[in-house]
């Protein structure tokens, strides 16, 4: 699904009178996840799942077909764990 297909989405879904308020709607839910990440904050959404950054330690590994190696740095990472209402609907 692309953004403009899930706009549509939510516009069908939440109600919204235009597809320019669907997205100004999908617009502030990703920038204020993506503020509270940046803040490293969770964000829990109860029955749909919760936002949070990990750490993630320095490593190393070997390029496939050669002898290069490289080293990753370490970095904070986005994670996203589903929730149990979400991963039921999903199920079936």
């Amino acid at each position: 699904m692309t953004k403009t297909e899930f706009v549509e989405l939510v516009q069908e879904t939440g109600g919204y009178n235009t597809k320019a308020d669907a997205e100004k709607a999908v617009k502030a839910f990703t920038d204020s996840v993506t503020v509270a990440l940046v803040k490293k904050e969770s964000v829990s959404l109860v029955g749909f799942g919760t936002f949070s950054t990990v750490e993630v330690a320095e490593k190393s590994g070997k390029v496939p077909g050669t002898d290069k190696t490289y080293t990753k740095a370490a970095h904070t990472a986005p994670k996203f764990k589903i929730g149990k209402t979400l991963k039921d609907s999903v199920a079936g």
